[in-house]
């Protein structure tokens, strides 16, 4: 299994990139998010990667940060997403998008990715409510971030500020939230909704404020 890809950018297709690693073209495909962050031909970059293995096929796809890369998988993992149809939902959202659109089950953000249908995106939103805190959870660590490093043949001069995905500031504060409201007793299905629609609501929100305004919607109503 290729896991991660760290090399210089031979050329730039529509959907893909070949990626130079000491004289060995790998071939990568990309969302059209991760494309538009990419640097220029020439300069380093580094991909977390996952293989697809067909039978007369194999594609290498490629994501900024490890977050990416899982939403991918679990992208795949719902009926009737394949590949294209995961890189296109994460082109048009990103990972924070996929996250907010899944916690509280927004159908139409899905939707607007290119060519998935209205049944589809509730297939997402349904399949994945309850499998996705771990994913958002990651997301709050900032770990997982790919950059190019030195190594024996070459040095590769530092990323352009374009060439990797930090996370979102608030993150942090989101995964924390969480997992107060999980110590608390809350189910990720309960708490991932209320923790996302306070973050909407207030995006510069500290943890403190977030786990008041999170229990406040999942207080009973009357």
């Amino acid at each position: 299994m290729i896991g991660r890809i760290a090399g210089r950018i031979d050329y730039r297709a529509e959907d893909h990139v070949l990626i130079d690693v000491r004289g060995v073209g790998y071939l990568v495909y990309v969302s059209d998010r991760t494309m538009a962050a990419l640097p220029g031909q020439g300069e380093a970059v580094a991909l977390y990667t996952d293989l697809l293995v067909q039978e007369t096929n194999l594609q290498l796809f490629g994501f900024l940060s490890l977050v990416e890369k899982e939403w991918h998988r679990l992208l795949m993992s719902v009926q009737g997403i394949g590949a294209k149809a995961s890189m296109a939902i994460l082109g048009t959202l990103g990972a924070d998008g996929v996250s907010r659109a899944i916690a509280l089950g927004d159908i139409n953000a899905i939707k607007a990715a290119r060519g998935i249908g209205p049944k589809t995106a509730q297939r997402v939103v349904i399949e994945l409510k309850d499998k996705a805190h771990g994913v958002m959870a990651m997301a709050g660590t900032g770990a997982g971030v790919a950059t190019p490093t030195l190594d024996d043949d070459a040095v590769i001069e530092p990323p352009t500020a374009t060439s990797t995905a930090a996370p979102a500031p608030n993150m942090a504060a989101q995964s924390e939230a969480l997992s107060a409201l999980s110590n608390l007793g809350y189910g990720p299905g309960e708490a991932a909704p209320a923790v996302a629609q306070a973050l909407s609501d207030a995006p510069d929100a500290d943890t403190a404020t977030l786990i008041r305004t999170a229990l406040k919607l999942l207080a009973p109503k009357g």
